[in-house]
């Protein structure tokens, strides 16, 4: 696999220097502060490259160009949007990027209710508890009809919970539902998710999926022409928020999108941790079963705390939580022999350590949540060894 390090440019508290140290053999980064809808500037896209150089790695993987949600909903300048987004490609293409990941959840990325939640062992984690999840919909956003999503015991449980819930308590969870897209500045006021949410009122699934369908149609001949690849991030958490239809929570839900439009250069972002969340995905099976188009693996580890679905959890470290990594990462290893024994070019997987705790130094450096230096540094030395262990020519899988 090839090691990657997520790098949120010069704001990021963690150096290219340090995912050197860490053992990183490229970045992946994202223009954030160029507004969703404009086309990248080439020499923006050149600027960042040279800000990456200069701590001596290479932008080798985009994630993400964001859609908008005038794409998502086909409204407004949707078609403009489109346009800019096929143009990005072009000018990432021009510059010797050739893979973007890149996501079609409506309204927000990967949600939480804690973004800093305190472990057993003093680490801190990104949580998502249902019951304070739903006592914010209910209490705080107050959606129409949210009850109705619910069971009767949920409701009644939630509303205990916020009743209990100190001011400062409810702060925080506003804004960890709210938080805007990793890397970006800006989240959602209550008034400007509401707003966002109004959007959806009469798109179901089916309809999503089929914007999600055309948008592709659109832009995967274009990354096609270019030798591009883009790869598709699932649903984080893998199941409907706030009445918001999800499209990308399931195996299947991945090979209608990948029948749909059937081209090499239309991919999987494979996150064990969003797909992980669901009890019913099976990691490794989904792995070698998606494995062709598999062109960025996101590995990291999350615990369930109950059984039910949707469910709370939290993203425990990387070699602990319900995913099997070790299965995981001998999947992978062996559809890369096969990639290399059918002379693809691609036979090498894009990875990277996602979502790391917040270990000894981290605590006091307030990176972005999830992104720490030393949990990542952790995460990535053992991904690392596991990979190292299952290709050794004696006693790996490939012997």
């Amino acid at each position: 696999m090839r090691h990657t390090w997520r790098w949120f440019g010069p704001i990021d508290k963690v150096s290219v220097r340090d995912a050197v140290q860490a053992g990183a053999d490229g970045i992946v980064s994202s223009l954030h502060h160029i507004p969703t809808g404009v086309a990248w500037p080439l020499e923006e896209i050149r600027k960042r490259q040279d800000e990456i150089r200069q701590g001596g790695l290479e932008w080798e993987l985009v994630e993400s160009i964001p859609v908008s949600e005038s794409i998502k909903t086909m409204s407004g300048d949707w078609k403009e949007h489109v346009k800019a987004w096929a143009e990005t490609l072009r000018r990432l293409a021009e510059a010797g990027i050739s893979t973007v990941c890149y996501n079609f959840m409506p309204v927000l990325d990967w949600t939480r209710t804690d973004l800093r939640w305190t472990t057993p062992s003093g680490a801190k984690a990104m949580r998502f508890d249902l019951v304070d999840f739903i006592a914010f919909d209910l209490n705080i956003l107050q959606r129409p009809d949210a009850a109705t999503d619910y069971s009767a015991e949920l409701v009644e449980v939630a509303a205990q919970r916020f009743a209990e819930m100190p001011e400062e308590r409810r702060l925080i969870l506003s804004r960890s539902v709210g938080a805007g897209l990793p890397g970006q500045a800006e989240a959602y006021t209550l008034p400007e998710l509401r707003t966002e949410l109004a959007r959806y009122g009469a798109i179901d699934a089916e309809r999503l999926r089929s914007h999600l369908i055309d948008f592709l149609s659109e832009v995967v001949p274009v990354a096609e022409g270019l030798g591009m690849r883009l790869c598709a991030h699932g649903d984080d958490p893998p199941w409907p928020l706030l009445g918001l239809p999800r499209i990308l929570s399931t195996e299947a839900d991945y090979a209608h999108i990948l029948k749909a439009v059937d081209s090499p250069t239309n991919g999987v972002t494979f996150c064990t941790g969003s797909l992980g969340a669901r009890g019913d995905n099976d990691l490794p099976a989904m792995v070698s079963r998606l494995a062709s188009r598999i062109h960025f693996v996101h590995l990291r580890n999350v615990r369930r705390e109950t059984t039910a679905q949707p469910g709370s959890f939290f993203e425990d470290e990387h070699l602990e939580g319900n995913a099997d990594m070790v299965a995981v990462i001998a999947a992978i290893l062996s559809e890369e022999r096969r990639r290399k024994a059918e002379g693809r070019a691609d036979h090498t997987i894009f990875m990277r350590p996602d979502h790391g705790q917040e270990i000894l130094d981290d605590l006091a450096r307030g990176a972005q949540p999830g992104y720490p230096a030393i949990g990542r540094l952790k995460g990535l030395a053992e991904l690392r060894g596991i990979e190292r262990a299952l290709s050794h020519p004696q006693y790996g899988l490939a012997r």
